[in-house]
């Protein structure tokens, strides 16, 4: 795939991760639930660690500026990048037949639960404690469960977008008639 092609797809991603993250989400003083890991695995998926560690960041970035909820705080943009690594890393495709069906499955269960441990429990919920002065113990039941309830969830909304974009993706974005 061309580089122009990953720029125009990461900027497609982009403002659907804004979007879904600073629009179309719930928010509370100590959680967030929203669809923004959609983009951000997909990114994975398609393009690989750097491009989804640069989607993540720049999304937070340009959320946090042009549409801000609160102060700015960088370890926000942290866990984020970390993230991306991570989703990057064990997600994703360099071919069209790269691994199969059960392997993407594997890795996507150990990728969310990876994201989730160390990202939304471990460092969103000490940032979380850091901004609001609450007790790290005390929120991190509340994240917990949030967690858990979100893992099944990620994984089977990321098995059917990833299944439903695959044809048309490898047809018109992956083809090397660039």
């Amino acid at each position: 795939m061309s580089r122009n092609k990953k720029i125009i797809l990461t900027a497609i991603l982009l403002a659907t991760l804004i979007i879904l993250s600073r629009f179309l989400s719930i928010k509370t003083p100590i959680l967030k639930i929203s669809f923004a890991f959609i983009p951000t695995m997909l990114c994975a998926i398609w393009l690989g660690p750097k491009w989804t560690v640069l989607l993540n960041v720049l999304g937070d970035i340009i959320g946090a500026t042009v549409f801000p909820t609160g102060a700015f705080f960088i370890g926000y943009t942290i866990s984020t990048a970390i993230s991306g690594l991570i989703y990057g890393l064990l997600l994703h495709k360099k071919e069209v037949n790269s691994y199969t069906d059960k392997q993407f499955l594997i890795r996507l269960i150990i990728s969310v639960i990876l994201v989730n441990c160390i990202s939304n429990i471990g460092l969103n919920t000490l940032w979380v404690s850091i901004t609001t002065g609450k007790a790290f113990i005390v929120l991190l039941g509340t994240r917990i469960i949030k967690e858990i309830v979100m893992v099944p969830i990620q994984i089977v909304v990321i098995l059917f977008v990833e299944k439903m974009l695959r044809s048309p993706f490898d047809t018109y974005v992956r083809s090397s008639n660039d």
